[in-house]
């Protein structure tokens, strides 16, 4: 019956980010139990420690771009809103779940979005710990809240597949768990003041290497770029994997 039940649903990835707050209220090792094989029948595909920079927080949230919280929302990913004094202590877990109906099984023990809601609607959830913090302007008046929900987890497949490209690279995932596909690099991409080129000078960031594993939907949008052509995905979207925990400015 269980094997039935499974060929009925499809092996999927999804995306969880343990975020800032859950990391300062030691709430790690609870998520970490709750999201266990044992309790979701998932297994993991690949985890990583992230101090996020702005360009992958503005990537990960930007269907949020220009909202009255968004900068909040950004300054929360990044660590700058629990630790804004101790840049060292800014991080993320990224880590991909595999198995048959990844999506909703880590979405059903998130809970709701909204920790008050999470509360009414899935006490033992994981967001039921989690608070609403309310934004203000420097009037004082209220103008948004941000949802310090301890937890990220991509809401549809679509989604996961987005964000799991934006979080890792391919040879992050282990070959056997990989769903999405890949392709091998031509030439070096790197990334200057002005913005991504073909020739490495000084100062310059190496994105992508001749040769190396990445994903296809990548490697198009840089051939695009090449030829001077409209790109499907922002190139700040291919970037940003490539460089987790290299780039490092003042700013961050």
């Amino acid at each position: 019956m269980q094997a039935q039940n499974q060929d009925a649903q499809e092996f999927q990835l999804t995306l969880v980010l343990i975020k800032p707050d859950a990391l300062k209220l030691s709430l790690t090792g609870y998520i970490l139990s709750q999201l266990s094989e044992t309790h979701t029948g998932l297994r993991f595909a690949a985890a990583k420690i992230v101090h996020v920079s702005r360009r992958l927080a503005e990537q990960h949230y930007a269907e949020h771009r220009g909202k009255p919280f968004y900068t909040h929302l950004i300054n929360y990913i990044m660590g700058k809103s629990h630790y804004p004094d101790l840049p060292h202590r800014r991080r993320v877990i990224a880590i991909v779940y595999s198995g048959y109906d990844a999506v909703n099984t880590v979405r059903r023990i998130a809970g709701p979005t909204n920790p008050h809601e999470a509360r009414e609607k899935a006490p033992g959830s994981i967001r039921a710990l989690g608070t609403v913090v309310p934004i203000k302007d420097a009037e004082g008046r209220l103008i948004s809240e941000r949802l310090d929900n301890l937890i990220h987890a991509s809401a549809t497949p679509e989604e996961a597949e987005r964000e799991i490209k934006l979080w890792f690279t391919p040879t992050d995932i282990m070959p056997f768990m990989r769903i999405y596909p890949t392709d091998y690099a031509q030439e070096h991409y790197y990334l200057s003041e002005e913005g991504l080129t073909t020739s490495w000078r000084p100062g310059c960031y190496c994105v992508v290497a001749a040769g190396e594993l990445v994903w296809k939907s990548d490697l198009e949008a840089l051939r695009l770029w090449r030829q001077g052509k409209p790109t499907p995905i922002s190139l700040d979207a291919v970037i940003a994997k490539y460089l987790i925990n290299t780039e490092q400015t003042p700013a961050e």
